[in-house]
C-alpha cells in the first residue's frame, strides 16, 4: 500500500538527490553543448574539484543520466535528457517568480524550486507569501517531476522514504 507519507518521502529524497549542484551542473553542461569529450571533465567544468567530478559522474552513471561512449565521451541518456528539461521548467518557474531572488544563478533557481516541490503542503504562512499563480506553476513543474520519476524509477528505488511532517 502506497501512503502520502510515502510518496512525499521518495519525492524528498528524489529532490534532494536531483539538487546537488554537480549534478545540475553536468547533466546542463552536456544538454547545452553536447558530449564532453574523454579526459575533458576538469577543463569543461573546471570550479569544480576532480575528486567531486568524477563522484557526481559516477553518481550520474549510477541513476542511468549519463553515458560514456567511446570516442565520443560522457552523453546523455534519454533519461538525462529529460532531467535536463525539468532542469529547464524549474528554472523557467523560478525565472518566472524572481525565485529565490530576482537575479541568480540557474544552479541556485532549480535547487531552490525543487526544495518548494519537496515541501508537499505550505503553511499558511507560506502560502499568504506564495501567490496563486505561482503555486500553479508549481504543481505543474510537480507533475513534470513525479512523471520523470514514473518513468525512472532508478532514483527511488531502495530509497527509504522520509515521513512526511
Amino acid at each position: 500500500m502506497t501512503t502520502l507519507s510515502h510518496i512525499t518521502g521518495l519525492l524528498r529524497h528524489a529532490c534532494t538527490v536531483l539538487s546537488t549542484p554537480g549534478l545540475i551542473r553536468l547533466v546542463t553542461e552536456i544538454d547545452d553543448n553536447g558530449p564532453i569529450p574523454p579526459r575533458s571533465l576538469t577543463r569543461t567544468l573546471p570550479d569544480l574539484p576532480d575528486h567531486h567530478l568524477h563522484q557526481i559522474a559516477r553518481q550520474a552513471r549510477a541513476l542511468g543520466l549519463v553515458r560514456h561512449q567511446p570516442g565520443v565521451g560522457l552523453s546523455l541518456t534519454t533519461s538525462g535528457s529529460g532531467l535536463a528539461d525539468i532542469y529547464d521548467a524549474l528554472a523557467r518557474v523560478a525565472r518566472r517568480h524572481h525565485l529565490p531572488v530576482p537575479v541568480c544563478q540557474f544552479t541556485s533557481r532549480v535547487q531552490h524550486t525543487l526544495t518548494l516541490l519537496a515541501m508537499p503542503v505550505l503553511t499558511t504562512e507560506q502560502t499568504e507569501r506564495v501567490s496563486k499563480t505561482v503555486a500553479e506553476d508549481l504543481d505543474g513543474t510537480r507533475a513534470l517531476l513525479q512523471q520523470w520519476l514514473q518513468e525512472n524509477p532508478q532514483l527511488t528505488q531502495g530509497a527509504e522514504p522520509v515521513l512526511a511532517a
